[in-house]
């Protein structure tokens, strides 16, 4: 059954938690990107997803922005797809949770991601594929960042993608604003990627990608388009939920020390899943 809202921004909050404090167990970095997408992946694995590896008829999530993997781990583990006591060995020597994810390490995973700018052609493939084989169900859903837009092989496979009609494909871009080393606008230009991806012939509208309400409606509504395929730009927070680390560029690769997890938690006002 579909959570309420509700339960939906209380699942969030206990999602940020596990993921800052598998970042202070392990030393790790890339929080900021993580926490921004938080509200996605749990409307996502909450109810929107068919994600079931051994369903031929499964949805293909695609985790393109590997650098925020802490948070699509954290997420699996609060829906039950791996087990809570796994987040514990988070990007330790040979562990199932690579700081980067690997399918052959956890096969719940359709690709291994981290290099950015392949998870929407590697999306496109699969949807070409699966219509060559005369399946027609299964949809492609890849989570990207707005960094990752700065790749020509982004807007190649979105070509690619709107001459075939691949309207079962969908690009959810986790619009926070920030890159390794600035703001995206300053970095790429003050431009619209609901326009861009519009110019290349998609359907695309621009949500708040922190709002569980917003995002639960966009996601509900797709395909946008019969003949195209569809994108969210979800305009995010970098470390949302977490007050010092919002639209803080330090936070980028900023590991937590026990102090900035004790008054993350305190903030959060929640438990993280992981003792």
């Amino acid at each position: 059954m579909m959570n309420s809202i509700q339960t939906f921004e209380q699942n969030s909050k206990i999602i940020r938690a596990t993921t800052i404090k598998m970042a202070y167990d392990s030393k790790e970095s890339h929080l900021s990107s993580a926490l921004s997408c938080v509200d996605i992946l749990n409307i996502l694995f909450g109810g929107c997803l068919k994600h079931n590896k051994k369903n031929p008829e499964r949805d293909r999530f695609i985790l393109s922005k590997g650098h925020a993997c802490s948070a699509l781990y954290a997420t699996m583990a609060f829906y039950g797809i791996i087990p809570v006591e796994m987040l514990s060995r988070y990007s330790t020597t040979d562990s199932e949770l690579p700081n980067h994810p690997c399918k052959f390490a956890l096969p719940e995973l359709e690709i291994s991601s981290g290099s950015l700018g392949h998870g929407l052609g590697i999306a496109s493939g699969i949807m070409y594929g699966l219509r060559l084989d005369n399946r027609d169900t299964p949809r492609s859903i890849v989570l990207m960042s707005d960094g990752e837009c700065n790749e020509g092989s982004v807007w190649e496979a979105a070509m690619f993608a709107a001459a075939q009609k691949l309207n079962k494909l969908v690009a959810i871009v986790d619009n926070n604003g920030s890159q390794a080393v600035g703001r995206s606008d300053e970095l790429m230009g003050f431009t619209s990627l609901e326009d861009k991806f519009k110019s290349f012939g998609w359907e695309a509208i621009t949500v708040n990608g922190n709002s569980c309400l917003e995002l639960l409606q966009a996601l509900t509504k797709i395909p946008f388009s019969k003949d195209k395929p569809s994108a969210i730009i979800a305009k995010t927070i970098s470390g949302a939920g977490v007050s010092f680390m919002e639209n803080n560029q330090i936070w980028f690769y900023r590991q937590p020390n026990k102090e900035n997890l004790d008054a993350a938690i305190t903030e959060l006002n929640v438990e993280p899943l992981q003792k």
